[in-house]
C-alpha cells in the first residue's frame, strides 16, 4: 500500500503567454492576475513544494518584458515556498531571451536542455522548440545527451518535462504542431528510470501513455481550449484555467489537476476535526469517518 505522504512534490504550471507592459493576451485576459492567484493558492496551501516547473510558452512573444516581469512575480514565490524553479522551453518562447532573462546565461540559439536534482528525483527539462516554428522537435544531439543521462539511474527515478506531449488531440489543426518524430524519443526513454513526462502546449488537462510512461499535460494559465466546440472550431475559452500538483510516492506518480480562483465552499470539514480523526488509530479513523451514518425514518 502506497503511503499518502508523497517523497516530492511539483507544482506543474504552463502556457502563462505573457505579454510586455502587462498587455492582456488577445486583448482580454490578464496574464498576470491569474498567475499571482495560483501562486497565492500554492503559498496558502501548505504544501512543501520540491520544484515548481513551468512547461513552455512562458512568453506569448518572446518579449524582454514578459521575461523580466514573470520572473519578479515568481523567484519570490519559489523562494517563500523553498522550491526549485524550472522554466522550460516552448514554441512562443526565444532561446536568446529566455537564457538571458530568466536564466542569467549568455544568449545562445542552442537547445535549453537541463538537468535537475530533486534529492534524488532527477528532472530533466527538454527543448523541444524549433525557432521560427512551433512545431516540436528533438534533434539527434540532443536525444544521445538525454541517453547518456539516462544511462545512469537516479535514486528516485526521472521525470522529463517538456513543452510538445507526445500525445494525441482531437483539436483541429493541432496535429500539425505536435512533436514529430516521436518514436526516436520513444526508443530512447522506453526501459530507463523515467518515471513520468510533464508537458504543455495543448491548453487543456490531459493523461496518456507514450513508451509505457505516464505523460500528463498541464492546462494553460491563460485561456483553456474548449475541445468540445462545435463544427470543429478552434477556439479558446476564458474558463477552466487550471495547473498541475505532481505527488511521487515510491511506487507511484500522482498527477492531480488544481482550479485556479477562489471559490465557495460547498463543504467542509474544519482543521481541528481532519487533525482529531488523524490522531485516532486505524480502526477509530474508519469509524469515525469511513462509517455510514444510518439513513433517515
Amino acid at each position: 500500500m502506497t503511503s499518502s505522504t508523497p517523497s516530492h512534490v511539483i507544482a506543474h504550471i504552463s502556457d502563462t503567454h505573457f505579454l510586455a507592459g502587462e498587455a492582456k493576451l488577445y486583448g482580454a485576459v490578464d496574464t498576470d492576475a491569474t498567475l499571482r492567484q495560483i501562486l497565492r493558492q500554492l503559498e496558502g496551501s501548505g504544501i512543501r513544494f520540491d520544484a515548481l516547473v513551468f512547461t513552455g510558452d512562458i512568453a506569448d512573444l518572446g518579449e524582454e518584458d514578459a521575461y523580466r516581469r514573470i520572473r519578479s512575480i515568481v523567484e519570490p514565490a519559489a523562494e517563500r515556498l523553498g522550491a526549485q524553479l524550472v522554466w522550460v522551453m516552448g514554441n512562443h518562447d526565444l532561446r536568446g531571451r529566455l537564457r538571458t532573462d530568466l536564466l542569467d546565461e549568455a544568449a545562445s540559439e542552442e537547445p535549453v536542455d537541463r538537468v535537475f536534482d530533486l534529492d534524488g528525483l532527477r528532472l530533466i527539462a527538454l527543448d523541444t522548440s524549433v525557432p521560427g516554428f512551433h512545431h516540436g522537435e528533438l534533434t539527434a544531439a540532443q536525444l544521445g545527451w538525454l541517453g547518456e543521462q539516462l544511462a545512469v539511474p537516479a535514486p528516485g527515478g526521472t521525470i522529463i518535462a517538456l513543452h510538445h506531449p507526445p500525445i494525441p488531440t482531437t483539436l483541429p489543426l493541432m496535429p500539425i504542431l505536435e512533436l514529430q518524430e516521436q518514436q526516436l524519443f520513444a526508443d530512447v526513454i522506453r526501459g530507463t528510470d523515467v518515471r513520468g513526462i510533464l508537458g504543455g502546449h495543448l491548453h487543456y488537462s490531459t493523461h496518456s501513455l507514450f513508451a509505457g510512461i505516464p505523460i500528463s499535460v498541464a492546462a494553460a494559465t491563460c485561456y483553456t481550449m474548449n475541445i468540445a466546440a462545435p463544427r470543429r472550431v478552434l477556439c479558446g475559452v476564458a474558463g477552466g484555467r487550471s495547473i498541475n500538483l505532481v505527488h511521487v510516492y515510491d511506487d507511484q506518480v500522482v498527477h492531480s489537476v488544481l482550479p485556479i480562483g477562489d471559490f465557495e465552499a460547498v463543504s467542509e470539514f474544519p482543521a481541528d476535526f481532519v487533525e482529531r480523526v488523524e490522531a485516532l488509530s486505524p480502526e477509530g479513523q474508519r469509524d469515525a469517518f469511513s462509517r455510514q451514518s444510518p439513513p433517515a425514518t
